[in-house]
Order: C-alpha cells, then structure tokens, then sequence
C-alpha cells in the first residue's frame, strides 16, 4: 500500500506541463503505481484544457452552437489521448544490477542510463534529463545496507520503485513517493534491498560520524 503520495500542487503541475523532466518523470513513475494520484492527474488536465478552450471560445466570432460543439470533441479528444497515455502499455525494459533483475517503469523505458557507479553496498546510475544541476538517479541499495544519517542542501526527491526501506520515521515501500529538504534529517536502511528513482539538486550533508570523509559520498549519490 503505498502510504506517500505527491501534493497536488505538485500534481497539477506535472498535468499543465509545469515541472522539469526529471520532476516529470518521478509524477509519471508514481501515476503508473497509483490508481488514486492517476485520476488527480486527469482531472486536472481536463480542468487546464476547459479552461484553454473557455478562454478561446470568449474570442470566437463563428457561431457560437458549432463553436462549443467543436470544442467540447477536442477538449474529449485530448482527455482521451490523456488517459491512454496513462494506461499501462505493453512496452517493458529490464536492467541488471549487482545480479539483481529490475523491471524499469515506462516513463525511464526511453531514458539513456548511464553506467554504474558502486560504493559499498550503494550504486548509481545517472539518467540523461538535461536538467541542468537538477540530477535524476536509479539508486540501488543492497540487503543490509544504507545511506548514513544525513541532511539536504537542496531537495532531495525519492520514489521506491522496488523493494524497501526505513529511516526514523516510517517504513517506506513501492510507489511511496518522498520530498525532502534541509528541514528534514534521516538514516535509510533496507534489510532486504531497495530500488529508487531519486532527483535532487545539490548533495547530501552528513550529520554524523567522520564528515569529512563520508561527505564526498553525498556527491555520489547527487
């Protein structure tokens, strides 16, 4: 059951075409998971072209029965298209990481990934956006492992996308979806291992233990 989900500022922006690639990629992740921010998402693009075609149809000089009878099907038409777009496709990739087999949502089936990066029981592959110094990830923590108690600089965005894990707060599973920043502290740990899509913007502080030499690895999850 997945218990974090999206605001719906954040929701609407992803239906309007508001948000950066990578922060688009993590909504899209999310709707193929969730039934419930799926429908939010819809609605919300049906709201945004009523509201395009309210503003034209205030300009149209042509007869305003065919008018609105012509907007009313285009308005259906790009809803429809809307809900296609959203319902599962038969498209699918699947990578390998550290002898472990993962099935990529369909918004990164088309993503260029990069090469695999390790660092004890973390790895990372970046993903081409072209967001500038937003940076989008597949970070993979093994059974056992974690990211030392840390802080954000920036935001740090996570969304499970296989398996999971706990920090001081909760349990976290697939499809829960995870906004942080520097009012936020934690220490993930997974016991039976955890895929993530993960988008942040500047890297990681830790709080804890030998700073100066952990910290370098906040890079390496950024």
């Amino acid at each position: 059951m997945i218990k974090y989900h999206p605001d719906n500022a954040f929701l609407q922006s992803f239906a309007t075409g508001d948000l950066p690639a990578s922060l688009a990629a993590a909504a899209s992740i999310h709707c193929e998971m969730c039934h419930t921010c799926n429908q939010t998402v819809q609605a919300h693009t049906k709201q945004a072209a009523s509201a395009g075609f309210d503003a034209a149809n205030s300009l149209a000089d042509t007869n305003e029965t065919d008018f609105a009878f012509s907007m009313d099907a285009m308005i259906e038409a790009i809803t429809k298209d809307e809900e296609q777009d959203m319902a599962p496709e038969s498209q699918s990739k699947t990578i390998q990481v550290q002898g472990q087999q993962f099935e990529l949502p369909r918004a990164l089936v088309n993503m260029p990934l990069g090469k695999w990066s390790s660092l004890g029981r973390l790895s990372r592959s970046r993903l081409g956006m072209g967001d500038g110094d937003i940076r989008a990830s597949l970070l993979l923590m093994e059974a056992g492992g974690g990211v030392p108690e840390h802080t954000h600089k920036g935001f740090e965005l996570t969304l499970i996308i296989e398996g999971h894990f706990k920090d001081e707060f909760d349990d976290y599973g697939p499809g829960d979806f995870l906004m942080l920043d520097s009012n936020h502290t934690h220490n993930p740990q997974t016991d039976t291992g955890c895929l993530c899509y993960t988008v942040s913007n500047d890297a990681q502080h830790f709080t804890k233990g030998l700073n100066r030499l952990v910290n370098p690895l906040g890079y390496f999850i950024y």
